[in-house]
């Protein structure tokens, strides 16, 4: 075994490492055997932050430490705010340029050191992550993130583990910034949505040019230079009904043994625009909620019986950590949220990643702290929503507490009895938790003995080879072994 790729907590006890979960389509930090990250060697030593005191050492900090403020939060910069040099089709985010008319989209060199600071001192446990997304990070220069770096040298904390994140198309990337990524142990997610037809559908450059040749590119310099990194995957009408070709691709063709497969789900308003949370209807290009149950039961049916414990679907992960009775991965199956928050090149800080928009807006970072308006009761309201507006449909289902009515992005249809709030893609993933019920109570139940969940390959090869047996002895008109209800010869004797 030379690497192992392991989300938070649930897989951590049946591994010598652990890995730190991040939110819907950011990257997860990665432990190499025998090589943990190691305490950044600081020059500028800062106490340890306490609830209800403020250390001198934090300018503009809030007079007191805010009672109802997060132990750790996830905040999710863009440096370059919503520029990209890509121009895919299904990003909602390319439309955000217009809330900031005539900016350049670059962030300062003061912001960073206040970003970077405020973030640091805002955080009370001993990991740290550092987070770049855009729009596109690398249009930056690599210049920015090697001053990144000094600043977090200069305010990081004694004992304190920095991880580093970026989620990048790729294109950019050459020798320079890889040895920059390897240097620093960045964990890098990669933009690809599969095969190079199925990639280039939507995702173009703004010439309306194919780029997987580029991405593929990219995928061989980190893996030349040995750099860390997942495959993010948007699931949309182009590559939906072919889940097994898109797995298989990036397992086998790629390498990767990290995914992450994000539902594309585009809603058009009254106006006609894409790009906001706002109107009940979507694209053309989004996925539907039947496919997207499809597609993670086709891919969960081949790792569950070929690939647990080599290669790991973010998904597959977060779902065994609620049969578990872990704490969610993913803000998104959490029963409330509000802890993943996005900031914009010139300091606006966002409630979501996917809700920038003006009235989610908290304040800005330059002119009050960090932790002030994470803690805000705006804030705070914003994640309680995602709870306190669940339907009673969605209350009373049986896969609640794997689900928690998913993202609020989401929830913009009526449920069977009117109520308004069902999740658009809840079809879907009611087929998914159910179908792979059985699969996770083994492995949870595995995992309570101290045992790898990947045994559940063979518990299951077992049943096959049983079933079959009984297969080859069964009537015509026997009940069908699979103990489906049905006559043999109505089910799998067909």
């Amino acid at each position: 075994m030379t690497e192992v790729h392991v989300y938070e907590s649930v897989l951590a006890c049946w591994q010598d490492c652990r890995m730190c979960g991040l939110e819907v389509d950011h990257v997860s930090h990665i432990w190499k055997d025998n090589e943990k990250v190691k305490p950044m060697q600081t020059s500028k030593q800062l106490p340890v932050i306490q609830p209800g005191a403020t250390p001198v050492t934090m300018l503009n900090a809030p007079a007191s430490w805010p009672q109802n403020a997060p132990s750790s939060f996830h905040m999710l910069s863009k440096p370059s705010g919503a520029t990209c040099n890509l121009d895919c089709t299904y990003c909602f985010f390319l439309s955000k340029e217009k809330l900031y008319p005539n900016s350049r989209f670059r962030m300062s060199d003061d912001l960073l050191e206040t970003y970077i600071r405020q973030l640091i001192e805002s955080q009370r446990t001993p990991e740290v992550t550092i987070a770049w997304q855009g729009g596109e990070p690398t249009l930056m220069g690599l210049d920015f993130f090697k001053r990144s770096i000094d600043y977090v040298n200069h305010y990081a904390r004694p004992g304190t583990t920095i991880q580093h994140t970026m989620q990048t198309n790729g294109i950019l990337l050459n020798d320079e910034w890889c040895a920059f990524f390897r240097e620093h142990q960045f964990l890098i997610g990669l933009s690809m949505d599969g095969p190079p037809a199925m990639h280039d559908t939507y995702r173009v450059d703004k010439g309306g040019a194919p780029t997987f040749h580029k991405v593929l590119r990219a995928a061989r310099l980190l893996q030349q230079h040995q750099v860390e990194f997942n495959i993010l995957t948007t699931v949309n009408a182009a590559n939906a009904d072919h889940p097994l070709e898109v797995y298989r691709f990036l397992r086998d063709e790629i390498g990767t043994h990290f995914m992450q497969f994000i539902p594309i789900v585009e809603r058009i308003n009254e106006r006609g625009a894409i790009g906001f949370q706002e109107g009940n209807i979507v694209s053309e290009r989004s996925v539907k909620p039947e496919q997207w149950g499809n597609f993670l039961i086709a891919i969960f049916d081949e790792w569950v019986r070929h690939d647990v414990g080599t290669v790991f679907v973010q998904m597959f992960d977060a779902a065994l950590a609620s049969w578990a009775g872990a704490p969610p991965a993913l803000c998104i199956f959490s029963e409330t949220c509000g802890n993943a928050l996005a900031l914009e090149h010139n300091g606006d800080v966002y409630s979501c990643d996917h809700f920038v928009e003006p009235k989610y807006l908290l304040g800005n970072i330059q002119q009050r702290h960090m932790i002030e308006l994470v803690a805000s009761d705006q804030q705070r309201q914003f994640g309680l929503h995602k709870r306190d507006s669940l339907p009673r449909y969605c209350r009373e289902c049986e896969v609640r507490f794997a689900c928690h009515g998913e993202c609020p992005k989401n929830r913009f249809l009526e449920t069977p009895d009117g109520e308004q709030g069902l999740n658009y893609l809840c079809a879907g993933y009611k087929a998914f938790f159910t179908h792979i019920d059985r699969p996770m109570r083994i492995m949870a139940e595995l995992l309570r003995r101290d045992r790898a969940p990947a045994e559940v390959m063979l518990i299951l090869a077992a049943e096959e080879a049983q079933l079959q047996k009984a297969f080859a002895k069964a009537g015509r008109n026997d009940s069908c072994p699979c103990r489906s209800g049905r006559k043999f010869k109505q089910c799998h004797g067909r």
